[in-house]
């Protein structure tokens, strides 16, 4: 009873980060930002002239991505700059494969104790 208990929270802490995630990705201009600041640290202004939209749709789009832990955020004077959270990006790829495809080869692997991928 106990452990139905612990699975069913953690599938429920999933799903709603799946969620999360999957909003934060719902917005082209958040993915063309995603990719900008993939292995990259870029300041607001930088995005801004790169992206191509106003500094305050840029702040609300690196607000929601902060929001769901997919930016790394870095102070220096009065700038702020962003890069991409892979480690982040790849664990919520991963809950999304359990929540929505958890019968698959790839949920099974990921839910083993082995940590290897699946056999193609």
């Amino acid at each position: 009873m106990i452990a139905s208990k612990i699975i069913d929270m953690k599938t429920s802490r999933n799903a709603t980060s799946s969620v999360v995630f999957a909003k934060a990705l719902a917005d082209p201009t958040r993915q063309d930002i995603m990719q900008l600041i993939c292995c990259q640290w870029l300041s607001v202004g930088e995005i801004v002239e790169a992206v191509g939209v106003r500094q305050p749709t840029v702040s609300h789009h690196l607000a929601i991505l902060r929001e769901a832990g997919l930016v790394n955020v870095r102070t220096q004077g009065k700038h702020t700059f962003y890069s991409l959270n892979q480690t982040r990006v790849a664990a919520c790829c991963g809950e999304l494969i359990q929540v929505l495809a958890p019968e698959t080869d790839s949920a099974s692997a990921m839910n083993d104790d082995s940590g290897e991928a699946p056999d193609p």
